[in-house]
């Protein structure tokens, strides 16, 4: 929930008159849409408890209407129904070795301005919360004592919820809410955590992109790339290259030293060819490759190119006039002038093809993946490049979409339109990287064999 989306939402109920010509404002309009959003799956006799994050510090101005709706929600449904959690940082000041509290004393009596009182107060901090910070703590912000948790750095960010179940998180707002507590069952994570801090193998990948100078802009891949190494029992270290910098004379050696190649998803023309000549490099020298959307408009190119004789077959993203257009925008997106919010976005079926990688990766025939695009393979070339051997591993039920592609002859040359990486969690990784993974350590062994 994004404050444009709210926004956008209130507008466009307005244009239809649903507001009967009256005044749009902040309050009601906007905290009625936002306390909408709380409510969404309400209605069932199924009990459910909805953990809503505001993200932000407390006091910015962006945040105001969304803390104002969550005053009135809790007004609505009750204190005893919903619980105020306040994540606060404690400073350390090395130079005087003491934890100062009075940021955290400061966020809350701006949370009691807006008639907002935190039942429980999270403290992110370097360094252990004596009792007696606690108590004070406890005092000027008016909760117990036990009300106050510590949240430590941690070696791994998995280890968190660890460390906070220690903490007695879980207790604290079941208590709060007047509901039992059950023990967890936590075997499942401890043994990952487990594998994530003792890996027994390292393997060495290459993500090939156009905004490596900010690797957050690539966070779910990595985090993906983290849950394929964690069941495969290996440290998974990413060998980042900009796609400009690649060149058909460098390409051997940016590659070389790497067990796997990753183009993941991005938009404009700029670091293209690069990307293309890395994949044109992992196709030719049997290096493992994953394509992620544009990664595999990309893979589609390359073999259009290389393999199936169309020397100039491109996007018409990047070039509208080429003779070859094997990727096309879709039918459903022609006419589109408005680039915002007209993707095809969101979670669709697909049907694997038996006897693929695909399917043995996935061991179903019936998928969903989520998509943010709005280009696809030209069916009209289909044929050809299947014919030169490329396979469509994956098609929407239709039949109109490719949705993944791969090489039979590949030791793991596999590309899907979707982005899997927001579906892989650190206890269930996603099939293709936990695949992806696991090639790229067949390729590691095979070359200390040569």
């Amino acid at each position: 929930m994004t404050t444009g989306k709210i926004y956008w939402s209130v507008l466009q109920k307005e244009r239809r008159g649903d507001y009967g010509g009256g005044t749009v404002q902040v309050i009601p309009h906007i905290t009625n849409e936002i306390k909408s959003r709380f409510y969404r799956g309400d209605g069932t006799d199924e009990t459910r408890i909805a953990i809503i994050e505001v993200g932000g510090t407390v006091g910015d101005i962006e945040s105001q209407p969304f803390l104002e709706a969550i005053r009135q929600f809790q007004q609505e449904v009750g204190r005893e129904n919903a619980v105020l959690m306040l994540v606060s940082l404690l400073p350390y000041l090395r130079c005087s070795r003491e934890v100062k509290t009075k940021p955290t004393q400061m966020a809350v009596k701006s949370m009691q301005s807006m008639g907002l009182q935190p039942d429980i107060i999270i403290c992110r901090s370097e360094m252990e919360i004596e009792p007696q910070i606690r108590e004070k703590l406890a005092l000027f912000c008016n909760v117990p004592s036990s009300h106050v948790l510590q949240n430590l750095d941690v070696d791994y960010l998995y280890e968190a919820p660890l460390m906070l179940e220690n903490e007695k998180l879980a207790n604290v707002v079941c208590e709060c809410l007047n509901i039992p507590c059950p023990e967890p069952d936590l075997a499942d994570w401890k043994a990952m955590v487990e594998a994530l801090r003792a890996p027994k193998h390292d393997v060495t990948v290459a993500l090939v992109g156009k905004y490596t100078a900010l690797h957050d802009a690539y966070l779910s891949v990595v985090e993906a790339l983290k849950h394929g190494g964690i069941s495969n029992f290996a440290d998974v270290h990413i060998k980042w290259i900009e796609s400009e910098d690649i060149t058909s004379d460098n390409i051997g050696e940016l590659l070389g030293d790497v067990d796997g190649l990753i183009v993941p998803g991005g938009f404009g023309s700029r670091g293209i060819e690069g990307m293309i000549i890395a994949i044109r490099y992992a196709r030719e020298n049997g290096l493992p490759f994953l394509g992620l959307c544009l990664g595999m408009q990309l893979s589609i190119i390359e073999f259009a190119r290389d393999v199936a004789g169309f020397d100039d077959a491109h996007s018409i993203e990047f070039d509208p006039d080429t003779p070859h257009p094997v990727i096309a925008l879709m039918p459903d997106q022609n006419g589109v002038t408005d680039i915002g919010g007209t993707l095809r976005l969101g979670s669709y079926p697909c049907h694997l093809k038996e006897d693929t990688l695909a399917y043995k990766l996935y061991g179903s025939e019936m998928i969903h993946e989520r998509h943010r695009h709005r280009y696809e393979v030209n069916n009209e070339f289909r044929t050809a490049l299947s014919d030169n051997g490329l396979v469509f591993s994956g098609i929407s039920p239709d039949g109109r979409i490719v949705e993944m592609c791969e090489l039979p002859t590949h030791p793991f040359f596999i590309a899907t339109q979707a982005h899997p990486e927001f579906k892989s969690r650190p206890n269930r990784p996603h099939p293709l990287f936990r695949g992806f993974v696991e090639a790229a350590l067949k390729h590691e062994g095979n070359k200390e064999e040569k």
